[in-house]
């Protein structure tokens, strides 16, 4: 087990000020607003999402063994240099955190979080998180690397995030691959929570926060160990810190907090797509209290086609898996996050 050390962290808990923050949800739920929520709030940052977690885990075995500090060095370097980690959307000094990375405890685990919590001290913030939608498919990476996180699992109308993700450049596979991914991340989700518990996962819907975001914010706060600050009601101001202009299909996460984008499937999805979306979601869309329209089932072809587009993204991802449990049999190495004394 991580050895881990308590920290002061202010009035509510103490025991929860080194226990990072991770958001995860079915891309388009609302997860980029609830990580500016987050951020708003006096003793949490959430960075932009990264691109280094994930594959820094999967290609753990080319830094070598992270007790010698030239390989903690390798490791840094690998972050802050290579472009497709996003690194630079930290506005951070890559040397500065190199030697952090470096003078971190010898766990991946360890190495990564130095990254998070040199962000939280570009704010003067005790407490670190992060937030990508993927890795919700990727919850016992996640857990192995930092054992003491506590997840936060935003949930969407799914056919708001099919419509919304087939308005999207960069969404691959239209709304069939859309509908598989709302399955997935809710299913995944779901054997998080059981497995976690109520102290480490935490589930709030997206129609909820927008519509009252004071009440639900004040339930997440209690369950991350924290006070409710009223800034956290209001994240458009920080949108310039936490989300790069680049990403244009952010735009409303810049703007006040709004419940205008609920209920929009029905203008935004043709009677198929409407169709496929309850045929597959019904019973996950019903379990979370969302009413269906009494769509027809979809035609024959049109069901054919995503079993078959969903095949092939429900075994996309196992691969990594059982890479990984074939590499810890080889040489297992530690991975979790050990609260250093320097915190």
């Amino acid at each position: 087990m991580a050895a881990t050390s308590q920290v002061d962290t202010g009035p509510r808990d103490s025991a929860a000020g080194e226990r990072p923050i991770v958001v995860v949800g079915c891309p388009r739920s609302g997860t980029t607003l609830l990580q500016l929520m987050l951020h708003a709030h006096a003793r949490i940052a959430i960075p932009p999402e990264n691109r280094f977690v994930l594959p820094a885990y999967h290609r753990r075995r080319s830094f070598g063994d992270l007790r010698d500090p030239a390989n903690r060095r390798r490791l840094a370097h690998w972050i802050v240099t290579t472009r497709g980690t996003k690194f630079a959307d930290f506005g951070l000094d890559p040397d500065w955190v190199i030697e952090q990375v470096v003078a971190a405890p010898p766990t991946l685990g360890s190495g990564l979080a130095a990254v998070f919590r040199a962000y939280a001290r570009r704010f003067d913030k005790p407490r670190w998180g992060d937030k990508r939608p993927s890795y919700v498919t990727n919850l016992e990476v996640i857990e192995r690397l930092f054992p003491a996180a506590q997840f936060v699992h935003i949930v969407r109308d799914g056919r708001d995030c099919v419509a919304s993700l087939c308005r999207m450049s960069w969404h691959p596979g239209g709304a069939y691959r859309a509908v598989s991914m709302w399955a997935q991340a809710v299913d995944h989700a779901r054997r998080a929570a059981r497995r976690l518990g109520p102290e480490s996962f935490y589930e709030l819907r997206y129609e909820r926060l927008v519509t009252d975001p004071e009440r639900e914010l004040v339930a997440l706060c209690d369950y991350l160990g924290e006070d409710y600050h009223p800034a956290m009601a209001e994240p458009a101001a920080l949108a310039p810190l936490v989300v790069p202009a680049r990403k244009r299909h952010h735009a409303m996460a810049r703007q006040p907090v709004t419940a205008a984008r609920i209920g929009a499937w029905p203008q935004q999805l043709d009677p198929e797509q409407i169709a496929l979306c309850e045929a597959v979601l019904g019973d996950r869309l019903r379990s979370y209290g969302y009413q269906l329209s009494g769509a027809p089932p979809p035609p024959a072809r049109v069901r054919l086609h995503y079993e078959r587009v969903a095949f092939r993204h429900r075994f996309a991802g196992p691969k990594w898996r059982v890479i990984g449990a074939y590499e810890r049999l080889r040489r297992p190495a530690p991975l979790a996050d050990l609260v250093p004394d320097w915190v």
